[in-house]
C-alpha cells in the first residue's frame, strides 16, 4: 500500500465527501435514538496541511480552502465548517479533519463509532490521533482490512446509522470489491445506510460498476451523485468523485440540490464544472 491522503487532504473530493457525511449524521441525531457508524478505510485521522507532503501538491487551497475563504457561505455548510474551523483557532488553515474526527465531533455519547485501517504506520497515527477522543463509544480496529471490519461489525445492535466505504483505489480490483462489500453489508444490515465514495477518472470502469450494483438481487433504493470539477482529461487523472449511497438519509435528499449547486460553483476549476444525481436502484 502506497497511497498517502496526506498528499490530497482538504481537496474538492474531501469537501464534498465530508459534507455530506456531516448532514447524514445531524439528520440522524434529530431522533433520540442512537446510532452505528463505521469508516471501513479510515486513514490517519488528521493532516497537517503546512506539511511537505501537502506541500508537494497543494491540492486543498482548490478545496476547502475556498470554502475557508467563502463570505458568502450558505448556512448548510456551518456544522462542517466549525469542525474544519475547531482545529484551526487561530483563523489561519493550517490542519484538515479525516473522516474519523469528522464523525467523532458529531457523535453523542450514546452512539457508536467504529473505525478501521490497514495501513500499519498509518493505523499508528489514527490511534494516537483519537486518543482522548471518546465523546461516543469509539473502537480503533488498526491494522485491520476494512472490508473485514465490515463482515466482523454487521450488524450493529443500533438499528439506525450508516457504513462509510472509502478506499485507496490502489487495487484493480477495488470497485469489485465495493460490490461484494455492499452486498455481503445489506443482507446483514438491510436497514443501514452504505455511503460509498469513489473517484471519478475513468468513465468505464464507473458504469460497470453502477451496472453491476444495480443488478444486485434485493439492493435497496440506492443513489448515485457526481461532482465534476473540470473537464475529463486522460492526462490529468482525476477529475471529479461521487458517492453511491445506499439507503440515503431523507435529510441528505432533502439539501442534495442546493448543496451540489453551492459545490459544483466553489470547487470548479474550469468552466465545464457540473454536478448530477440519479436513483440506481429505484424505491
Amino acid at each position: 500500500m502506497n497511497y498517502r491522503h496526506i498528499y490530497h487532504a482538504g481537496n474538492f473530493a474531501d469537501v464534498f465527501k465530508h459534507l455530506l457525511l456531516v448532514m447524514a449524521i445531524d439528520y440522524y441525531k434529530q431522533k433520540d435514538k442512537p446510532i452505528c457508524v463505521l469508516d471501513t478505510h479510515g486513514g490517519i485521522g488528521l493532516y497537517d496541511l503546512t506539511s511537505e507532503q501537502a506541500g508537494k501538491t497543494n491540492e486543498y487551497p482548490e478545496g476547502i480552502g475556498r470554502l475557508w475563504n467563502d463570505a458568502d457561505a450558505p448556512a448548510f455548510i456551518k456544522p462542517y465548517l466549525d469542525i474544519v474551523e475547531g482545529l484551526n483557532e487561530q483563523g489561519e488553515l493550517k490542519a484538515y479533519p479525516g473522516s474519523p474526527w469528522v464523525v467523532q465531533q458529531l457523535l453523542r455519547v450514546t452512539d457508536r463509532h467504529i473505525v478501521s485501517e490497514l495501513h500499519t504506520e498509518d493505523a499508528k497515527s489514527l490511534k494516537a490521533n483519537l486518543k482522548g477522543q471518546r465523546t461516543s463509544h469509539l473502537e480503533v480496529m488498526a491494522p485491520f482490512d476494512g472490508y473485514e471490519a465490515l463482515k466482523a461489525k454487521l450488524p450493529p445492535n443500533e438499528k439506525r446509522g450508516l457504513v462509510l466505504i472509502d478506499p485507496p483505489f490502489e487495487s484493480v480490483h477495488e470497485f469489485d470489491d465495493i460490490v461484494a462489500a455492499v452486498k455481503h453489508g445489506v443482507k446483514r444490515w438491510a436497514a443501514g445506510s452504505f455511503a460509498v465514495w469513489f473517484p471519478l477518472k475513468d468513465d468505464e470502469k464507473v458504469g460497470d460498476f453502477y451496472r453491476q450494483l444495480a443488478e444486485l438481487d434485493g439492493l435497496p433504493k440506492t443513489l448515485a451523485i457526481e461532482l465534476m470539477v473540470k473537464q475529463p482529461n486522460p492526462t490529468t487523472g482525476l477529475y471529479g468523485c461521487g458517492y453511491v449511497w445506499v439507503n440515503p438519509p431523507f435529510g441528505v435528499q432533502q439539501q442534495l440540490p442546493d448543496v451540489m449547486n453551492y459545490l459544483q460553483r466553489i470547487l470548479a476549476q474550469d468552466e465545464s464544472a457540473h454536478s448530477r444525481s440519479f436513483w440506481l436502484v429505484e424505491e
